[in-house]
C-alpha cells in the first residue's frame, strides 16, 4: 500500500508537471522514474539508511561484546543473526534496518556501547531485534527513500514554476495553484506517513523486547539515560530519524505541541512510564 502511494502521488506530480510544461514526456519520466524508485526502495533502502548514518559493519573478532549480546538475544528471539554495525557518535542510539529478517541489519552507536549497562545496552538491542521480528523494518526503511524523493520531486516543481516555463504556461493559474498545493502537500503526506508507521510500532518494540530479556528495567533505565542525553548526532538526517529507538535530533523533543504533534517518536517519560508498569 505504502508503494502504491508513492506511486500515485509521483504520477500525480509528474502529470501536473507535464501539464503545466505541456510535455506529455514529462509524464512517461515520472511513470518510470516512480517504478524505479520503488524497486530501488525495495532491494536497497536498507543500504542508503546505514550510509547516511555513517554506520560501520563489525565482526565478532572486532567487538565480541556486542556482537555476543545480539547473538544471543537472537537465539532467543528465534530469529537470524543480523548484520551488526557501528555508528561513530557519542550519542545513545540504535536502529534496525532490513527487508526481512534474513536480510536485517542493526546499528548501534558509540556512545550506546560505552555509556549504558549490560543489561540497558541489552533491551536496547532487544527493542531493535523486536522491531525485526514485528517486520516493521521494510516499511520503516522502504519510507526513507520514498519520503526523499518525495520532497525532491515537490522542490523540483517549485524551483521550476519560478525559472522554467514560458509566459503562457505561467499564465494558467489554476495548474498552477495546484501545481504548488501538490508540491507542499506531498512531503507532508510523506511525513504523515512517517508517523502513522513509527509511534505506535516504538510502543510495541518497547513490550516485545521488554517480554525479550525478562527485565522491562533495563530498557527504561537506557531510556531514562536517553531522556538526559544531549549529545548531537552529525549524521542525524530526517528521512532517517524515524528509524531510531529515540530522536536523533536531541533538544527538539519538547519544544511546543507542534514538535511533540509532529514528532515521530512517542514521548521517553510514556514510554519508561509503561515498561515500569509491566515490571511491577
Amino acid at each position: 500500500m505504502l508503494m502504491a502511494v508513492f506511486l500515485v502521488l509521483v504520477i500525480f506530480l509528474g502529470f501536473i508537471f507535464s501539464v503545466y510544461f505541456q510535455s506529455s514526456e514529462i509524464l512517461y519520466f515520472a511513470i518510470g522514474f516512480s517504478l524505479l524508485m520503488n524497486l530501488i526502495a525495495f532491494w536497497n533502502s536498507d543500504k542508503i539508511a546505514l550510509s547516511l548514518a555513517g554506520a560501520k559493519p563489525i565482526t565478532r573478532e572486532q567487538n565480541s561484546y556486542l556482537w555476543n549480546m545480539v547473538e544471543n538475544l537472537c537465539i532467543t528471539a528465534g530469529l537470524p543473526m543480523p548484520r551488526v554495525y557501528i555508528i561513530p557518535s557519542e550519542q545513545i542510539n540504535a536502529f534496525a534496518t532490513g527487508r526481512n529478517p534474513k536480510n536485517a541489519a542493526v546499528a548501534v552507536t558509540t556512545g550506546a556501547i560505552e555509556r549504558l549497562e549490560n543489561e540497558e545496552l541489552e533491551g536496547v538491542l532487544a527493542h531493535e531485534l523486536a522491531h525485526i521480528g514485528n517486520r516493521d523494518i521494510l516499511v520503516a526503511t522502504v519510507v526513507v527513500v520514498l519520503a526523499g524523493i518525495i520532497s525532491m520531486l515537490a522542490d523540483w516543481f517549485l524551483r521550476a514554476q519560478w525559472f522554467g516555463g514560458d509566459d503562457n504556461h505561467k499564465g494558467n493559474a489554476v495548474v498552477l495553484v495546484i501545481g504548488i498545493a501538490a508540491a507542499i502537500l506531498a512531503p507532508i503526506a510523506a511525513m504523515l506517513i512517517q508517523l502513522a508507521i513509527s509511534r505506535k510500532r516504538e510502543f510495541l518494540a518497547d513490550a516485545t523486547g521488554a517480554l525479550l530479556t525478562r527485565y522491562p528495567d533495563g530498557l527504561a533505565n537506557a531510556l531514562e539515560k536517553i531522556g538526559h542525553d544531549h549529545a548531537s548526532m552529525s549524521q542525524a538526517k530526517t528521512a532517517t530519524a524515524h528509524l531510531y529507538i529515540s530522536n536523533p535530533f536531541r533538544g527538539q523533543r519538547g519544544a511546543s505541541w507542534i514538535a511533540k504533534l509532529f514528532s515521530t517518536h512517542p514521548p521517553v517519560e510514556e514510554r519508561i512510564r509503561i515498561l515500569r508498569g509491566m515490571s511491577v
